[in-house]
Order: C-alpha cells, then structure tokens, then sequence
C-alpha cells in the first residue's frame, strides 16, 4: 500500500514553466487531483483554462516579486530552463532561475515542498562534453553515482534547492526522466515530435525513415519517459512522507531497442526503414534542408504551425540517438518506496502522434 501524506485542505501549486512539456503535464494532472494550481511562464498560454497564469521573467527579481505578491504556494515544481551558448552561462542563467523564486517566496513561509526537474544529464554530462569518453558512467544509472568532475548546471539548481530548504524549512525532491515524450509545442527538448515531423516530411517525399544515431543506441537497450508518468511521479513524491528529500530517476519502466521502435514508428507512418548503415547521419542536417517543404506542407494540409524550428529540435534528438553507449536507467528506489506506475513505450509515442495529428500539427 502506497504511503500518502494527508494534505491540508488547500493544496497551492506553482509550476514553473506551466507550458513545457513537463509543467504543462505535471499542471493537468495537479487539477485533475483537485490541487489549486498557478502556472508560472513567460507566455501567460495555458491549455487547461483551470490554470491560474501568471507571467514573470525568472531573471528579474522585482517583476517576479510583484507577480506573486499575492499567492502563496504550499508546493513549488520547477520545470524550466534555459539555453546558453556555454555551461558557464548554464551555471550562471539557470541557477538565478532557482534562486530568484525561491528568494522571491521566502518571506512568505508558506512553501512546503519543492520538487525540481533535471535530467539524465546529471549522469551523461553537460552538452558540452555530452556522453563522451571519458565522462561514461556505467548503465543502468543509479541515483546514488557520484556527481561527473564537470561543469553542470543541472548540479548548480540543485545546490540553489538545497540550500533554500536549508534556510526556508521545506522538503525537496529531484527528478531525473530519460529522453521525454509528451505534448508540447516549442520545447527545446521535443523527440517525440520531432521524429514525427521528420516521418511526416518522409512520408510526404516517398523517402525512407532513415536512422540518425549511433551503432550502440541503435542495438542497445534504452528506455524513455512519458511526460504523464513524470507528472505521477512528482506529484506522488510531494504526498508521500518518505519519499521526500530525495532524488528519482523517472522512466516508463520497460526498456527496448532503438531498431525495433524506429520500425514501429515507422510503420505508424508507413514508410521504410533505413537502419543503421555503419556512421551516424544527423538528423539536424536534413531538417535543415526541409524549411521550405514543411511551409509547403502546412498550408496543403491547413497545419498550425508552418516554422520547422519552432516544431522540432533536432539538435537535442541527435544529442540522444547519438549516444556511444546503451542507456537505461534504474528505478529502484522510488519503487522500493511505493511508486509503481508504469507506461508502455510504444503507447506513449502513438498517442503523441495521434494527439499531434488531431490538432494539426501534423498531416
């Protein structure tokens, strides 16, 4: 029997970074289990109506100040991030993001917990020195590996939590997903549509579905995260005792084969798979070349979004199939503790696809 913390009546939730991929899911899901949730971007655009928007700029301190000078958020999920040219910049831009809201909130001392989203970077390394030799951690990755002797942003948020719930009394919990898969337009991080949007350019000029990545994620073993189970897992983390103050790898909990899910997806599209041929051909590359003919696509197939790069991140999705080693992760210790839910792969990227289709992302 899972363990559950009785919550006060009114439960307060600030998801920062509301229409991401991971807040957006994470803000669905709070509603549906009747939490009272403000949702924190710089875009006031939700999709649920029942999301309280707020819009602040992390970075300004004041603005942010004003913007939540009337609320006060028992739980605090920190979703966000942001893109800099190197991990200095990271470091520097990511950790004020933490550090500005939560001094923001201190003065209010109404904060009981604080969960923060990373990633599987805290193992594989920062995106400059991304999964290269010499920074290899051994697989399946378990929470309890030493931080990498690099330069990480993701580290630096986590010591701005830490050392908040040291002066503020609150818990914390971090949660580490694999690759996500889950709606969300523009999101710098977006596999899933982008290997849509890449199938849907293949299907469209009669090419095969070619693979982009390495030899080893081709045959090895990997797993993903579903952006739903991210959210069962954050939430399942903030109200259950013994689960706090701690860190989570997140995963859908089957594992499989890239050569075997790059059929399946490609027959969804029914296209023909061109495998790995022996080098890695980057998926960035030919989309670059496809600017013209997804324009040309959105307006033959009435799609609402005709900007490439706005739909897709190839960068990001060559960064994971071209990886030089298998790369699953273990799950044992929420497990132990009672967390048990599980998603299926293959579900979690035909739903996207369909959910895609259905609001004319893609044809």
């Amino acid at each position: 029997m899972i363990e559950k913390e009785i919550l006060n009546n009114k439960n307060v939730a600030l998801v920062v970074g509301s229409t991401g991929m991971a807040g957006s899911n994470l803000a669905n899901k709070l509603i549906e289990n009747g939490w009272e949730v403000y949702g924190l971007s710089r875009s006031s655009k939700n999709n649920n109506v029942a999301i309280k928007p707020i819009t602040a700029d992390l970075l300004n301190p004041s603005q942010l100040a004003n913007a939540l000078k009337d609320i006060l958020p028992t739980h605090v999920f920190f979703t966000t991030w942001m893109r800099n040219d190197t991990e200095d910049e990271n470091i520097r831009i990511n950790s004020a993001l933490v550090r500005n809201l939560l001094n923001v909130l201190s003065p209010k001392k109404s904060v009981k917990h604080v969960a923060l989203v990373t990633g599987l970077k805290h193992y594989l390394g920062p995106f400059e020195s991304y999964a290269k030799e010499g920074v290899l951690p051994e697989t399946p990755l378990r929470e309890e590996q030493p931080r990498l002797d690099l330069k990480n942003f993701y580290y630096a948020q986590e010591d701005e939590v830490y050392a908040a719930a040291k002066r503020d009394g609150f818990t914390w919990s971090v949660h580490r997903p694999h690759t996500l898969i889950g709606y969300a337009v523009g999101n710098l991080m977006n596999l899933g549509t982008t290997l849509a949007v890449y199938a849907s350019i293949c299907k469209e000029e009669k090419l095969p579905f070619i693979w982009p990545g390495s030899e080893a994620q081709w045959n090895g073993l990997s797993d993903v995260t579903d952006a739903k189970i991210l959210a069962e897992q954050l939430i399942w983390a903030a109200e259950t005792p013994s689960a706090k103050n701690q860190a989570y790898n997140i995963a859908n909990g089957d594992i499989f084969r890239w050569k075997w899910l790059w059929q399946k997806i490609a027959d969804f599209f029914d296209l023909e798979v061109d495998g790995f041929d022996g080098s890695i051909r980057p998926l960035e590359q030919r989309l670059a070349q496809k600017k013209e003919i997804w324009q040309k696509m959105a307006v033959q197939y009435n799609l609402i979004e005709a900007d490439l790069n706005r739909i897709s991140s190839a960068w990001h999705t060559d960064l994971d199939l071209g990886r030089p080693i298998e790369v699953m992760t273990d799950m044992s210790n929420s497990r132990k503790l009672g967390f048990v839910e599980y998603t299926n792969t293959k579900d979690s990227f035909f739903e996207l696809f369909t959910q895609l289709q259905k609001d004319k992302l893609i044809p």
